[in-house]
């Protein structure tokens, strides 16, 4: 069982940053995949980005390329989504997800554990 804790969550002007941050609990995190999503009340679940066990391998969905960075610390059992230039298109719900997985999950349903999300709110 892993519980996923999410924070850095707020509001920001477009153009700012903001990063996010998500403390897995248990002694195995460093055997999970980690992704984040997003979602916008009435939408799907997004995909963000997602990064491998050890970190050496990421996959950022194209609308967040060059803006978003994601980052893990094994030793802290945490991993960051560090977001800057953002867009009033970035508001939504930020959920951070564990997986069972060597790979870099871009799909919801390979996720196993997920956090209860922090809200982003980008204004104009």
């Amino acid at each position: 069982q892993v519980q996923l804790v999410e924070s850095g969550g707020g509001l920001v002007q477009a153009g700012g940053s903001l990063r996010l941050s998500c403390a897995a609990s248990g002694r195995t995190f460093s055997r999970y995949a980690m992704g984040w999503f997003r979602q916008v009340p009435g939408k799907e679940r997004e995909f963000v980005v997602a990064i491998s066990r050890s970190g050496g391998s990421t996959y950022y969905s194209e609308s967040v390329k060059g803006r978003f960075t994601i980052s893990r610390d094994n030793a802290k059992n945490t991993v960051y989504l560090q977001m800057n230039s953002l867009k009033p298109e970035d508001t939504a719900g930020y959920y951070c997800a564990a997986a069972q997985s060597s790979l870099v999950p871009r799909l919801s349903y390979e996720y196993n554990y997920w956090g209860q999300g922090t809200q982003v709110t980008v204004s104009s």
